[in-house]
């Protein structure tokens, strides 16, 4: 092992390059111990081990003051830039220990993202301040791959997930509402089923999806149809046609709930339609400390608005 590496290597050498930096900086013995806690005897002893670990002498004695060499104060300039590092290297595993610091990357549906995560997010962001987080929004399959390779470290989707590479957790349920304005005439009704919607211009998500077939369904089961007049992808869309007169929708409460604003009003939609989101991560792997971390987080946030009604119809 080098000179070099046998310094670093051996903590009672770290104690000696802090002491030797503090004593450069503030001009004597004496005062580098009552900085460091030390008694002035264990500063000296601590020096001599140096000096004779380098083998060259780095203060000047002179009337009982320290005075540092040109050797020291260049060596000292780079001790100070060393400790400082590893003061940084500490307090970065501190921060990860305490899932404060790192790198998190989050895919969801579209309307998930929009409405759901900026919450979430800097609820977590106000506590961890130190994390980055990369969100994405992708098709159902490509989100699955993501997760289950760990590209994404985690996610929220839809149940049913079957994938036995993922690991699914239940989070949160939510039913389902009709948004329209408050002046409509169906807004006088306290629930709106399909025998009052069929005739109504409506705008749709997902079409082709299990949501948008169970709606049909709904109208199907009492030998109606409904009238599409909008086909969309997202709430934040669906609400924002609404509001523009363009017709009524039916969506998803938990998401839709940060649409739902004057004038816009909703009502509950019957026959219920449940949707129940989980947070995913890949079943090939453990997850990290920060991705559970987050996972709490999200536990908490979704049992918070869960508690306030603010995802029921």
């Amino acid at each position: 092992m080098s000179g070099a590496r046998r310094l670093v290597s051996d903590r009672t050498q770290l104690r000696a390059l802090e002491t030797f930096a503090e004593i450069v900086r503030s001009g004597s013995a004496t005062a580098a111990g009552r900085r460091l806690g030390m008694a002035q005897p264990a500063v000296s002893r601590l020096l001599a081990q140096l000096e004779a670990e380098v083998g060259f002498e780095l203060f000047y004695r002179d009337r009982g003051r320290l005075v540092p060499t040109k050797d020291a104060l260049t060596l000292a300039e780079e001790v100070g830039l060393a400790l400082t590092g590893l003061e940084r290297i500490d307090s970065l595993i501190r921060d990860i220990a305490a899932s404060a610091t790192g790198e998190l990357r989050v895919v969801a549906p579209p309307s998930f993202s929009e409405g759901i995560l900026p919450d979430m997010v800097a609820g977590f962001v106000s506590r961890a301040p130190g994390v980055r987080f990369h969100l994405d929004s992708r098709s159902i399959d490509t989100s699955k791959a993501m997760i289950a390779t760990r590209v994404a470290d985690c996610g929220f989707m839809k149940l049913p997930v079957d994938d036995r590479e993922l690991r699914c957790e239940p989070m949160v349920a939510s039913g389902s509402v009709c948004v329209l304005p408050e002046e409509h005439e169906l807004a006088r009704h306290a629930v709106l089923r399909p025998e009052l919607l069929h005739r109504t211009p409506l705008v749709l998500l997902g079409e082709g999806r299990t949501w948008r077939l169970q709606v049909d369904q709904a109208f199907a089961d009492r030998g109606l149809k409904p009238t599409v007049a909008i086909s969309t992808h997202t709430h934040g869309s669906a609400c924002a046609f609404v509001q523009r007169g363009m017709g009524v929708t039916i969506v998803n409460a938990l998401l839709a709930k940060n649409y739902i604003r004057a004038p816009l009003v909703q009502r509950p939609f019957e026959p219920p339609i449940v949707h129940e989101y989980a947070f995913v991560t890949s079943a090939l792997s453990r997850p990290s400390k920060l991705t559970m971390a987050f996972r709490d987080e999200a536990a908490r946030f979704l049992a918070d608005i869960s508690g306030k009604g603010n995802i029921s119809p």
